[in-house]
């Protein structure tokens, strides 16, 4: 198959990172600015609400919608048990009447008497938010989260699957060429995350779910052996929910590509150490990139929680060297000549905010979306 174009991504051995650490809800914060954190440390905790279950009572009783307040035997907010009467009524004269049993544990929330349905919710689903990366807490958003400072070496990679994990990483190809098969992942890999190669294939997903491993870190992978570790053809949409026992991030696109010599000397140099990774990846407007963060425990000791520091990502600016990732001049590189800070129309009447830059090989500026580029990295 023909190689899948690799757009310019960030690859450096040491750096400042600040990963915000929010909740789906709010909820509770259970460390505090300046504490020492690892990655699995629980730092935020929320309950999200059950599901909903509804009841058709005055089909079951045989009454009328409006009848049904009165048949509840339960109250607004009283718990229920699975099976125990909800609600009671019909029959002639008082006699033969049915009841209404509970198809849930949980709790009774409301009745509609225009539809006659009761609505029931499950009990409340607990959640819990960790720090992802071994780091400092510098920020602590009331009820909704943190944020968490760590100095490491930080990879991003071009596509990934599967969301957050952790573990020690162990290189397990001897160079950045080799495909990465079954034969690599052994025993001891076990709770690990693995890379080098150029490839991994299917068998060798398959056996370090099988393994254990946590995460796979490789220069490419075949789009069939993605559609039969996933089940599914996978379109333009956001990854990283997936349930796969398993993260995989790939660093330089799709078929066999030789993992960059800078990625996979870095790799090399971290073995041993700890490293989180992220497979979430969205590849439209909107970029998010998979990741490797290996955090540097020498370099944290100076870390306090206690100063401002700048955010992950800069800002663009004029000058700020950028890639387009849409046509007509997809893959051209360029830089930033002005941003316009009014909303421009486009061809298809919706307003955006635009930038002008001078590409590289195109004689005159052109104006693009912001959504339309990336900045490119050092």
């Amino acid at each position: 198959m023909a190689h899948a174009y690799t757009p310019g991504l960030r690859v450096t051995e040491k750096t400042v990172l600040i990963k915000d650490r929010r909740l789906p809800l709010p909820g509770q914060i259970v460390v505090k600015k300046g504490d020492r954190v690892k990655a699995d440390t629980v730092v935020a905790r929320t309950d999200l609400p059950g599901n909903i279950q509804t009841v058709n009572v005055a089909s079951a009783l045989t009454i009328n919608p409006s009848d049904v307040p009165e048949a509840m035997l339960k109250k607004e907010g009283d718990p229920v048990t699975k099976g125990e009467p909800i609600a009671k009524g019909g029959g002639f004269f008082g006699f033969f009447q049915s009841t209404v049993k509970s198809p849930i544990d949980g709790f009774f929330e409301s009745v509609s008497n225009v539809t006659g349905k009761a609505i029931l919710r499950e009990p409340p689903i607990p959640i819990e938010i960790n720090a992802y990366v071994d780091g400092v807490v510098v920020d602590v958003f009331e009820n909704e989260g943190i944020a968490v400072e760590t100095v490491g070496t930080f990879i991003q990679g071009i596509f990934g699957v599967g969301g957050e994990t952790h573990g020690e990483l162990k290189v397990v190809t001897e160079s950045p060429a080799q495909i990465l098969d079954e034969s690599f992942v052994t025993p001891d890999c076990k709770d690990k995350i693995i890379g080098g190669g150029s490839l991994v294939t299917a068998a060798a997903i398959q056996k370090a779910i099988d393994t254990g491993v946590r995460g796979i870190v490789v220069g490419g992978l075949n789009d069939s052996d993605l559609r039969e570790f996933l089940g599914y053809d996978l379109g333009v949409a956001i990854t990283g929910s997936e349930d796969l026992g398993i993260s995989l991030v790939i660093t330089e696109g799709f078929g066999q590509i030789t993992m960059a010599r800078k990625t996979f000397h870095l790799l090399q140099k971290s073995a041993g150490r700890h490293a989180s990774i992220n497979g979430a990846t969205q590849i439209r407007a909107g970029v998010i990139r998979p990741e490797i963060i290996i955090p540097i425990s020498e370099e944290m000791q100076n870390l306090t929680g206690s100063e401002d520091v700048e955010r992950e990502l800069k800002g663009m600016d004029i000058g700020t060297p950028i890639r387009v990732i849409r046509n007509p001049y997809f893959g051209i590189l360029g830089t930033v000549t002005a941003l316009p800070p009014e909303l421009t129309a486009l061809e298809t009447e919706a307003k955006v905010r635009v930038l002008q830059a001078k590409l590289e090989g195109v004689e005159q500026e052109v104006t693009l979306p912001r959504a339309n580029v990336e900045m490119i990295e050092e």
